[in-house]
C-alpha cells in the first residue's frame, strides 16, 4: 500500500517542527524520549507491570519477544506510550519514534483486536507512521549528509542512535544515493 499523494512532504514539515521547537537542526539526532517529554507523552518501560501482569511481561521480554514493541494506550484523551525494553536500544528508539509519529499525526485511538480477539491494526495509519517515524530520526537531509561526509552505515546508526537497517533503509527511500552521487558528477565537469 502506498501512502497518500503529499504524505511524504508533509512528513517533512512536520519532522521540521518538530526539531525547531525542540531546538535541532536539520542533521542533528532526535531523542524520541525528550519529544515524548515535549509532547507530554509518558513513556513506560514494560518492564514496570512486572508486577501487576508477571506472566505477560515474562511472555513479552524474554519467551517471545518479537511478539511486542511498543503500543500507545488511552485513556479519554490522554496518552502512554509502553516500550518493550528488552529490546537493543535502538529498536526502542525506533519503536518510540514510531508510537509518536501517531500521536503527531492525530491518528485516533483503536481498538487492538478484532470481534474475535485477533491483532487488528490499520495498515494505512502504520504505513504513515512508519515513515514519520524514519523522518523524524533521519530526516533527507540527514541521510544525504551521511553519503556527502563518507560516513560508514555503522557510524551514522551510532551517531543517530539507530539501527544499522534503519540508516539503510532512509538512505535507500530518500534517494540519497542517486542525489549524492549526481552532484558529485556536477561537480566534476
Amino acid at each position: 500500500m502506498g501512502l497518500r499523494r503529499g504524505f511524504k512532504s508533509e512528513a517533512s514539515a512536520i519532522a521540521r517542527e518538530v526539531r525547531a521547537e525542540l531546538g535541532l537542526g536539520p542533521i542533528a539526532a532526535l531523542d524520541p524520549w525528550r519529544l515524548a517529554e515535549h509532547l507530554e507523552i509518558p513513556v513506560v518501560p514494560l518492564s514496570n507491570f512486572a508486577e501487576e501482569a508477571p506472566k505477560a511481561v515474562k511472555t513479552f521480554m524474554s519467551v517471545e519477544e518479537g511478539a511486542f514493541s511498543a503500543v500507545t494506550v488511552f485513556h479519554g484523551s490522554a496518552r502512554v506510550i509502553v516500550h518493550n525494553n528488552a529490546h537493543a536500544k535502538v529498536r526502542q528508539t525506533s519503536d518510540v519514534a514510531h508510537e509518536l509519529s501517531h500521536a503527531l499525526l492525530h491518528h485516533p485511538p483503536m481498538p487492538a483486536f478484532d470481534h474475535r480477539g485477533c491483532r487488528d491494526w490499520d495498515d494505512e495509519l502504520e504505513d504513515e507512521a512508519k515513515w514519520l517515524a524514519g523522518t523524524l530520526l533521519i530526516p533527507e537531509e540527514a541521510a544525504l549528509q551521511i553519503l556527502r561526509r563518507g560516513m560508514s552505515i555503522e557510524d551514522a546508526a551510532g551517531r543517530y542512535n539507530v539501527s544499522q537497517k534503519m540508516v539503510q533503509y532512509r538512505l535507500n527511500v530518500t534517494g540519497a544515493y542517486s542525489r549524492v552521487q549526481r552532484e558529485r558528477a556536477w561537480r566534476r565537469r
